[in-house]
């Protein structure tokens, strides 16, 4: 299993003497021919590189099939959606899927805003995304 825990301060205005720490943390683990990768905390522009990092460590180690749990997402902006497209045709180019696991509407819909649902297989849990 690995774990790659991530920090980055969020923006404050001048003068601010407490820096804003916002966190995320990505595990992954195998699953049968897949991987898990399982993703706590908001994803944002902030802590999106974390989640970049992770996936392509993922896919360049030989992990080309991926379901990635979002559960634990309450939020995720643009960014975060980006990374997943990424991630997505890096897996396609070794003939690999990404599935996600959303079980949260707010998250699901930004998701549904930008058409992604009809890119992405989206599960509402991980043992349905290992089924399918």
């Amino acid at each position: 299993m690995s774990h790659t825990p991530g920090r980055a301060a969020a923006c404050e205005p001048a003068g601010a003497t407490e820096e804003a720490v916002v966190e995320v943390s990505v595990t992954s683990r195998p699953s049968g021919e897949r991987t898990v990768v399982h993703v706590t905390g908001e994803i944002d522009v902030y802590t999106a590189p974390v989640l970049r990092e992770e996936l392509a460590k993922l896919v360049d180690g030989g992990s080309h099939d991926l379901v990635v749990d979002l559960t634990g997402v309450p939020f995720m902006d643009s960014t975060g959606l980006g990374v997943l497209v990424g991630a997505l045709k890096k897996v396609k180019t070794h003939g690999g899927d990404l599935a996600l696991v959303i079980d949260q509407e707010k998250v699901l819909k930004v998701f549904r805003i930008t058409a992604l649902t009809q890119v992405f297989p989206i599960f509402e849990t991980v043992d349905a995304a290992l089924g399918a």
